[in-house]
């Protein structure tokens, strides 16, 4: 009995073996070049969608000024019930009476009812056209806004990629070793089977093995870790597997580097000060003209009824109210408020020309120190893989001798410490080089 109700279970197992099975298959991989990887951060980064937004909120700005421009139309419509007519006092020798009394009458319908609408056009107002003249720039610094973080985003994600890529080379070549040191070890043991080395020599070897296994595991993590760190940056679910294919050459590190010039307005951090400075010229403009009248015209068109019932539907009389005209407005004297404003915006002015002086200073001083790093980085990337190859060169020399009973294992592992330490050497130098070619390329303006 209970081997038939196992039978029925045994298809909802394999079911569910299947669905587990496709969830697997199913997460999505991603192989991306470092330029993919930039693209991807650029449609999806926090911070760049955010940046976005902000261009779209100026761009709402920019309407609400436009709209100042624009006719303003208006209706409005009122309809009063008057539960006790007013009541008004005349003379009462109007109607015959006593001088100096008043008699009280009430004017006026019960139900009185009136609608209409208003029409404002705004003729001149300087600081209305001046703020037309400037939703260009404004729209402008937003978006050069967002070219900033969009290359502040480039930077981090160049550097955390070519971290990875280094990383795995880093973690080929302790492979590479743990190979190497495996083939001595089990040649160490023959000898010492052979009696031609000590059980201390094999523990030796046996201690540097396991040193560079746990090595292995240590930079897996952190490739592990990096990856998820890259794939935050570039708000990737972290569900989703990423694979880098991009390598890392000394060549690539090299190529169109130290030929380039310098020009400030390929920065865009100076892009977005040259922008300030012209809004604040608009703002100087602003508050000059803010001295002139403003002209307005306005019309208003009106229909009114009065009547003892509620009958505005039926047959009666409307009373018709129309007019036009035009506004002009006059400051004459405003406690020195337009003076101080206008004083303070060209305050802000020389402060913004101080901040782009300041600026180009910062920039030269930046390309300087840019290429003297990458020039330091380069050579010593080449003196480091150097040294590795002569590190190898010495232990693939020293394991010889050991082999052949002509060195000793205190030798070979000396030579292969020396060989471990040239080679993190070098991948750090190459790592550092990269980083200084990236920040040589902003420095420049040229990321």
């Amino acid at each position: 009995m209970k081997l038939r109700k196992m039978g029925y279970l045994q298809p909802l197992i394999v079911l569910l073996l299947l669905s587990i099975q496709s969830q697997v298959l199913a997460q999505k991989t991603n192989e991306f070049t470092v330029q993919q990887a930039v693209d991807y951060a650029m449609q999806n980064a926090v911070q760049v969608k955010n940046a976005l937004v902000d261009y779209k909120i100026q761009q709402q700005t920019n309407r609400e000024i436009t709209a100042n421009a624009y006719p303003h139309v208006n209706a409005s419509g009122q309809f009063t019930d008057y539960l006790k007519i007013p009541t008004s006092l005349i003379p009462a020798e109007i109607f015959g009476g006593p001088a100096g009394t008043y008699q009280p009458v009430q004017f006026g319908t019960k139900y009185n009812t009136q609608g209409g609408i208003d029409v404002n056009q705004l003729l001149f107002d300087g600081q209305v056209f001046v703020g037309l003249q400037a939703r260009t720039a404004s729209l402008q610094m937003a978006n050069q806004q967002t070219e900033i973080t969009k290359e502040q985003i480039k930077l981090n994600v160049e550097k955390i990629y070519y971290q990875l890529v280094v990383g795995r080379q880093q973690a080929t070549t302790i492979d590479a070793n743990i190979n190497r040191i495996e083939k001595l070890f089990e040649d160490t043991k023959e000898i010492y089977k052979n009696g031609f080395a000590e059980k201390l020599d094999v523990d030796k070897v046996n201690v540097t093995l396991n040193n560079l296994k746990t090595e292995r595991e240590k930079v897996n993590n952190q490739l592990a870790a990096g990856n998820a760190a890259l794939k935050f940056l570039m708000n990737m679910p972290q569900s989703e597997q990423l694979i880098l294919v991009d390598s890392l050459t000394e060549d690539m590190i090299k190529s169109n580097l130290l030929d380039s010039t310098l020009d400030y307005n390929n920065r865009k951090d100076f892009q977005l000060l040259q922008t300030v400075k012209e809004l604040n010229q608009f703002n100087i403009k602003r508050y000059k003209l803010s001295a002139l009248p403003t002209l307005s015209a306005f019309g208003s068109y009106q229909k009114s009824a009065q009547r003892q019932k509620f009958d505005f539907f039926k047959d009666g009389q409307w009373f018709t109210t129309s007019m036009i005209g035009i506004s002009l407005q006059v400051s004459l004297f405003d406690g020195f408020a337009r003076k101080s404003k206008l004083s303070s915006a060209r305050l802000q002015l020389e402060k913004t020309n101080n901040n782009i002086e300041a600026l180009k200073a910062s920039i030269d001083n930046d390309v300087v120190q840019a290429r003297m790093n990458i020039k330091s980085a380069l050579i010593n990337m080449d003196a480091q893989k150097q040294n590795m190859g002569l590190a190898e060169k010495v232990y693939n020399t020293t394991k010889l001798k050991y082999e052949q009973g002509l060195g000793s294992n205190q030798e070979i592992y000396t030579a292969q410490s020396e060989l471990k330490t040239a080679q993190n050497n070098y991948y750090g130098a190459l790592y550092d080089a990269i980083t200084a070619r990236i920040d040589y390329l902003k420095a420049i303006g040229k990321l």
